[in-house]
């Protein structure tokens, strides 16, 4: 079973963030529909935040998250043809409703959180949890120096601290459990230099029940996002 304990630790507003590729979307997108099967009786709103990237948003797995009962607030022209960067005004609403808890899926590294620098004021005014997400199997972060790096780049960009580092290293669709206990102590490493809990370690659902995973306490997520060469 999975282990989603760690979501009673997560504050009403919650900011994922990470490198390009480190899963951030599929992760957001599997938090916000935990979320509001843990706690049924709070609106789960998700924002799909990042302007950078047209081809992995969140906001393109709408239809799945309203059927789950979250409200999704969607760039500008996001589903559209055009691939202009524009900010809907209905962000600022999510700040004026203490009901609602919220998921920010920031765009990657500091490119993506330039535009979370644009709300870090009203977020510091809440308490929040900002969740630095880390994959080791992706470029420029193999090591948990080069993550720390990024995250530095990161905070410059949108003036929050991290609250929690979680450990999301895989491949795709050729993970095995190896790949996933190979890479825990990179999470660990992470979060010991940056001084914040280490809030999870992710896996692939597929792997649920495998013996060498057993008792390790996983978030297993489902394999939501897919590249556009998969059909």
């Amino acid at each position: 079973m999975s282990d989603l304990n760690f979501i009673e630790r997560l504050e009403r507003i919650t900011v994922v963030c990470g490198h390009y590729g480190s899963g951030k979307t599929n992760f957001s997108l599997n938090l916000a529909m935990d979320m509001a099967k843990k706690n049924s009786s709070k609106n789960i709103t998700l924002v799909d935040l990042d302007i950078v990237n047209p081809y992995f948003r969140s906001s393109d797995y709408r239809e799945l998250l309203e059927n789950s009962g979250i409200h999704v607030i969607a760039p500008k022209y996001a589903g559209t043809n055009l691939d202009t960067p524009a900010l809907s005004a209905e962000i600022d609403s999510v700040f004026c409703n203490d009901d609602t808890n919220v998921i920010f899926d920031v765009g990657g590294d500091d490119a993506g959180a330039f535009a979370l620098g644009r709300y870090s004021d009203k977020i510091k005014q809440e308490k929040y949890s900002f969740i630095y997400l880390v994959n080791r199997y992706r470029n420029l972060t193999s090591t948990p120096e080069a993550s720390v790096e990024i995250l530095g780049e990161i905070m410059c960009a949108c003036g929050l601290m991290p609250s929690y580092i979680v450990n999301n290293s895989h491949l795709q669709w050729e993970t095995t459990p190896e790949t996933i206990t190979d890479a825990l102590s990179y999470g660990e490493k992470i979060a010991d230099i940056v001084n914040v809990p280490l809030l999870c370690t992710t896996a692939p659902d597929f792997l649920k029940n495998r013996e060498k995973l057993a008792d390790l306490g996983l978030y297993y997520v489902k394999s939501i996002v897919r590249p556009p060469f998969y059909s």
